[in-house]
């Protein structure tokens, strides 16, 4: 298997959301859950390993992100994307910074391009600030993210607490320019010592400009935004010939029971929660039940267990911000966050031993300890449910196999729950 463009995902939502702009983008396309040992994959032009760094010590992403980058470029990927949150999600110890520097000097490059712009899904960068909307990011909901929250929309100024190395800007003035201006910036940034350069994107076209520019050198980083630049840039070249999605690919529906865990708390998954009340059973989680109370998982499957044969259900335990401060308060937030993770972990598993073999997950964390519980080795991607989230269905399962969905906390309509149900068959 040759790569023609390989991804390191720093939490398994965010690599959903990539694989499922590159599969959009004609590029085939398999997602692996951590670095692939002996799984027999199809031959792809794209894989993305998803890994669950974001929110961990920086030195162990650090080293997770050098393995999965050298299993890729031993597979022929001359250019690899680590792929971060379009909201840059990273606390000043890391872990964007940090990954990067030790990608970088793997790699050689000279200089690193870094935009989390995706202006599909209304996130932007002008003079290095990312906004969200119309309002910089510290402004928005999104500042309050429970375990990297965010206070600053200077990128320029977030990667340099970060790095050991310089950071510069490429302004939307260049960009508007072409691809051919980009990397002059990029030659003129490098000589004077950047090494990482925000790159700024305000529209779509913006993304491919990017994308021709930043596939000339051998790492890049940033959300799918970015990776939808790079396909792009990939097939226009010919060095891929693009596919169209084909649904048919996942295979015959796996059908039974469906449930939807909710572990995220943003504004998004919390409207979410309140539409899906009106058309299937919710169970509200207490979180400080789930963390002091011993026997919260075989009441919260007792209670599933009633329900299952009546059709989809929905189990939560997102909070608004003030009610998650209060019991990080109480407990800690490493204790509670890891907490809450665990018990959504342990609570899709007692409901795949009840015959369930449709999950959605709503929140970065809350799908990576699902999926690493169930030992989920790597997906298929298929139709798009909302932007960013598509259809996956488990590889290296067989006679086991699955379908899911994995959302990122900020995605989706109000209506997610039930539009996801009616793909995930």
């Amino acid at each position: 298997m040759t790569l023609a463009l390989g991804c390191i995902a720093d939490d398994y939502t965010g690599a959903s959301d990539l694989a499922n702009t590159l599969t959009k983008a004609g590029l085939r396309t398999v997602q692996t859950i951590g670095v692939p040992g002996d799984l027999d994959l199809p031959e792809v032009d794209a894989v993305v390993v998803a890994l669950k760094s974001r929110s961990i010590e920086a030195s162990k992403a650090v080293t997770l992100s050098r393995s999965a980058d050298q299993w890729l470029r031993a597979r022929g990927a001359d250019h690899v994307l680590f792929k971060i949150c379009s909201t840059f999600d990273s606390t000043d110890a890391g872990n964007i910074g940090p990954v990067t520097d030790a990608l970088q000097a793997d790699s050689k490059d000279p200089i690193v391009l870094v935009t989390p712009a995706f202006p599909e899904t209304g996130r932007t960068v002008y003079q290095g600030n990312l906004f969200v909307g119309s309002v910089p990011l510290n402004e928005s909901p999104l500042k309050d993210h429970p375990l990297n929250p965010m206070h600053d929309a200077n990128l320029v100024r977030i990667l340099a607490r970060q790095s050991r190395n310089k950071t510069g800007l490429v302004d939307i003035a260049t960009v508007s320019k072409g691809a051919d201006a980009v990397r002059a910036k990029l030659k003129q940034l490098a000589e004077s010592g950047v090494r990482a350069a925000v790159v700024d994107a305000v529209f779509d076209p913006d993304l491919e400009t990017i994308g021709r520019a930043a596939i000339d050198h051998r790492l890049s980083v940033g959300a799918s935004g970015i990776g939808l630049g790079l396909a792009r840039g990939l097939v226009t070249t010919g060095r891929v010939r693009a596919s169209a999605p084909n649904a048919s690919s996942l295979g015959a529906p796996v059908g039974g029971p469906a449930v939807c865990l909710a572990g995220s708390c943003s504004q998004a998954t919390l409207a979410q929660i309140v539409a899906a009340e009106q058309v299937m059973p919710v169970l509200r989680l207490d979180p400080d039940a789930v963390i002091a109370d011993k026997g919260f998982i075989g009441k919260t499957l007792g209670w599933a267990a009633e329900r299952l044969g009546g059709g989809a259900i929905l189990i939560a335990s997102s909070s608004a911000p003030d009610k998650v401060t209060a019991v990080q308060a109480r407990h800690g937030r490493d204790v509670a966050g890891h907490a809450i993770e665990q018990a959504f972990a342990a609570l899709a598993v007692g409901l795949v031993e009840r015959g369930v073999r449709r999950l959605i997950v709503a929140g970065g964390e809350t799908s990576g300890a699902v999926v690493d519980r169930l030992g989920i080795p790597a997906f298929l991607v298929g139709p798009e449910i909302a932007a960013g989230v598509p259809v996956l269905r488990t590889a290296g399962m067989k006679g086991r196999e699955m379908v899911l969905a994995l959302k990122s906390g900020n995605f989706g309509g109000p209506t997610f729950f039930s539009d996801a149900l009616k793909l995930v068959q």
